[in-house]
């Protein structure tokens, strides 16, 4: 008997670049058998008029703050409402907590909603050593800071994340005697840009040359919110042309034309709007006082003066640019970069992957079916060297998401998060239904995924 047998449904084959009709049979965590397969399971989901793909792997957002916000699941439950069975915590060289802490917790917890993988974030090791974001570290604390991620990654984080726009006294230089201190060749290492906008250019360069010289895994974080105000066309060219050069780089990108971060970072430090071409009115609260609200001068230096950890929203990027980075052949993957504070965020935490399919792929035809799941599944997987995750096929972990194309969409708002997504029938996480209906059933289907250089 199987556990769960998902009948007439369609689901990508990847190799042959089409979707293909037939019944997916799950036992035992895994995926069994395919085709005209039938017999009895536990549980029979018919997936008329559905596709049948493989859960969705974000490969960059920002996990749980169990230290500020209790031991409690709330963004990947979001993830997993919008059909995320595994994502990447531990972005933009920040960690909520440490590494043991937050694999302590899920442990205790007895498991997540979604998959975990985590990575380690230089920039809260280099905060929490003393060092100020626009101060120059020592030699002898690089080399700290060095085996400290070497502990990680010994530890189970998957690589190391850096966020050079948060903390600009990170040099290129310091960066890379970090990386040259891991020994491993195909360490995962993501980074957010130093700069944006007008800067882009130059960051990108900065980036791609990191790539080169560490010859580590290399992912440029959210390309959108850093090349999409008018150097997206540019920022393609460049990459597209180092990836044909060096298959170890590669991107993501999330499908709104605002960015959010903390209010009191260094993104927002003085010229930000003059570079932007934008002013106090196209930054929206999320919180606070002032929640919902487009700011005035005044509110804007208030809240940054007062209660600079408050996330809002930038209001500085335009689409057309959004739908060219999501619809790059050559490369590119889907990610949310989604982070919740105090409840509040952006609707990337809870809308990403479905708005992708609802409005690029149906709407506005940017990306065909197949190519969307490619970068939100296949891509990611292979990234990360996830061989039994990413595909429908024998043998794969029954990691799956069935949806309705012709109805799937977000729904959360920039001034309502808690809006689910539609279109969404089931998500399936390691063999067990996890959500139906848009409802979850089992929230600790998920595991902590160790990294493979564990000692």
């Amino acid at each position: 008997m199987y556990d769960i047998l998902i009948k007439g449904g369609m689901y990508p084959d990847f190799e042959a670049n089409r979707m293909v009709k037939g019944n997916v049979a799950v036992a035992g965590g895994k995926i069994v058998a395919l085709g005209e397969v039938d017999g009895e399971a536990k549980k029979v989901i018919d997936a008329s008029g559905r596709v049948v793909s493989p859960g969705f792997i974000d490969i960059h957002m920002h996990e749980e703050s169990f230290i500020n916000e209790g031991k409690e699941y709330v963004i990947s439950e979001m993830m997993l409402q919008m059909g995320v069975t595994t994502c990447m915590g531990g972005n933009c060289g920040s960690a909520r907590q440490s590494l043991q802490m937050f694999q302590d917790v899920v442990e205790e917890l007895g498991g997540a909603p979604t998959n975990y993988m985590m990575q380690a974030g230089y920039n809260s090791a280099r905060t929490a050593m003393g060092i100020g974001r626009y101060d120059a570290a020592s030699q002898e604390q690089i080399a700290e800071l060095a085996e400290q991620m070497k502990a990680d990654i010994d530890n189970g984080a998957w690589g190391i994340s850096f966020g050079l726009e948060y903390d600009p006294g990170i040099t290129f230089e310091e960066v890379m005697q970090v990386l040259n201190a891991q020994p491993q060749e195909d360490l995962f290492v993501s980074m957010h840009y130093r700069d944006d906008s007008t800067g882009a250019p130059d960051a990108i360069s900065e980036m791609i040359r990191i790539a080169n010289e560490s010859g580590k895994k290399f992912q440029i974080s959210h390309l959108s919110s850093c090349s999409a105000m008018g150097q997206m066309a540019d920022a393609l060219k460049e990459i597209n042309e180092a990836v044909a050069k060096n298959p170890k780089l590669d991107y993501d990108t999330y499908p709104y034309n605002a960015f959010s971060t903390g209010i009191g970072t260094a993104v927002f430090d003085d010229g930000c709007f003059e570079k932007w071409g934008k002013s106090y009115e196209n930054i929206l609260m999320t919180s606070g006082k002032y929640k919902n609200q487009f700011c005035t001068k005044e509110m804007f230096e208030e809240i940054r003066r007062d209660d600079p950890k408050q996330y809002v929203v930038a209001f500085v990027m335009n689409e057309d640019e959004i739908a060219d980075a999501i619809a790059n052949p050559s490369c590119g993957m889907v990610a949310s970069d989604g982070i919740v504070r105090e409840k509040s965020g952006h609707p990337r935490a809870a809308g990403t992957f479905p708005r992708v399919l609802g409005k690029y792929v149906r709407e506005d035809k940017v990306i065909s079916l197949i190519d969307a799941l490619r970068k939100m599944t296949l891509a990611p997987a292979k990234r990360l060297e996830l061989s039994d995750k990413g595909r429908i096929a024998v043998g794969c972990d029954a990691d799956i998401t069935v949806f309705n194309p012709d109805t799937i969409m977000d729904g959360a708002t920039f001034d309502s998060l808690y809006i689910k997504p539609v279109g969404i029938d089931a998500v399936i996480v390691n063999g067990t239904l996890a959500l139906e209906d848009s409802e979850i059933v089992n929230d600790r289907a998920g595991v902590f995924i160790p990294g493979p250089f564990v000692k």
